[in-house]
């Protein structure tokens, strides 16, 4: 029985230690990383008046969703969209391929509109439904869009009345396709060809579904964010990282012994869940993120803190090492859960009402308060039991008691 312990402590904790040497480079470079790791560019957009349509507060407001939409169809990763005073809008987007062209998509107004041959407009984009590019049998670029039931009505009723006649598509006063209609066409369904290429139809695409811009927007600034700045933002951020650790593992082993070389084990399971945890979620990393990576950090410690100075006290009050371990993390839980329960609170007020970096260092600190809570419960407590109930070490000099 005691050689049983002994041998389930020491297969998990090498094998935490062999799967994080293993798993812990490619693991942390696998995630998505945001402007200020990996370089980017910086947008600002000014909403202007025409003679068509003046500015105003909703048409802003307005503006900013839809770029929100483009942004996201995008699938930029970490972008932040955000006021400047009354008629600026500021976006960020991270790791570009192609920045001109997505710039070009988020100012383009996209209004989308169908005229007959006497140039009168019939349909616009607002009665689209949906827009996706495809790839025909013909190996031909092309929008397939549908409209919704209203403007299903007015598309059948268009091509009844124009057979043999063209319908012109035209997105922002450029015609894109000009076809001669054969047949009055029901269902609501129809396409857009003339897309050089599937990028392109994509992009279109993109454009009819995010819907048209109600006011001209002009791009007045545009920056990019080199590389090289990302770089010595993500050094700086491992020598904090590696300071930061080194620290709490010279800090546990010093004060408690044994027991803080379980702890430090188990640290190594928490950031190996935490950063498995953020891959599942498709997050990404920014400077924020890794502070509240490092400050959670700190929690898991601090969660296995108290339970060792519960245990120190029961110990010293006359228990033996095991009943005094069972009363440390009896007694500590309250404490921990009270304190990280908080801490939460905090984290879901930060995701909530903050945007941008703001929500990445919300979420890597929430999921790693939780995330520590579980180690020092689960494996921390496994580990030390193991070993106990070894009876290798009867001494609690060597556990930091």
């Amino acid at each position: 029985m005691k050689s049983a312990n002994l041998t389930k402590f020491l297969v998990v904790t090498l094998t935490i230690i062999a799967v994080f040497g293993f798993y812990i480079q490619p693991l942390a470079f696998s995630i998505k990383q945001g402007l200020d790791l990996q370089g980017g560019t910086h947008v600002v957009m000014e909403a202007v008046d025409t003679p068509e349509a003046k500015v105003d507060e909703d048409s802003v407001q307005r503006v900013v969703r839809i770029i929100e939409r483009r942004v996201n169809e995008l699938g930029l990763t970490e972008p932040i969209i955000q006021r400047e005073g009354s008629r600026r809008i500021i976006v960020e987007l991270p790791g570009v391929k192609d920045p001109e062209k997505a710039i070009e998509m988020l100012g383009k107004t996209a209004l989308l509109e169908f005229q007959d041959e006497s140039g009168t407009t019939v349909l616009t984009g607002k009665d689209l439904k949906d827009a996706r590019a495809q790839i025909d049998q013909a190996k031909q670029n092309l929008v397939a869009i549908e409209f919704s039931d209203e403007g299903a009505k007015k598309f059948a009723d268009l091509t009844a009345k124009n057979i043999g006649k063209h319908i012109a598509i035209l997105l922002d006063k450029q015609m894109l396709t000009n076809p001669v209609v054969q047949e009055a066409i029901p269902g609501g369904k129809a396409v857009i060809t003339g897309n050089r290429s599937i990028e392109e139809a994509e992009r279109l695409a993109i454009l009819l579904r995010s819907g048209s811009l109600p006011v001209k927007v002009d791009i007045i600034e545009t920056r990019t964010v080199g590389p090289t700045l990302g770089q010595d933002s993500k050094e700086k951020s491992k020598l904090a990282f590696a300071i930061g650790t080194g620290a709490i593992v010279l800090f546990m082993l010093l004060f408690y012994r044994l027991s803080g070389f379980v702890a430090n084990v188990a640290l190594l399971l928490y950031v190996l869940l935490l950063l498995a945890s953020l891959k599942a979620l498709n997050a990404t990393l920014t400077l924020p993120g890794i502070a509240g990576i490092i400050l959670s950090m700190g929690m898991a410690v601090d969660t296995n803190v108290l339970i060792f100075e519960r245990f120190k006290e029961e110990y010293r009050g006359g228990k033996t090492l095991r009943a005094a371990m069972d009363a440390g993390f009896t007694r500590a839980f309250a404490t921990i859960f009270d304190s990280n329960v908080t801490t939460l609170f905090a984290a879901a007020v930060l995701f909530f009402l903050g945007s941008g970096p703001i929500k990445g260092f919300a979420i890597t600190l929430g999921l790693g308060i939780m995330l520590s809570m579980f180690t020092a419960i689960t494996a921390t407590k496994f580990m030390l039991k193991s070993l106990m109930n070894a009876n290798v070490v009867k001494n609690g000099k060597v556990f930091g008691a």
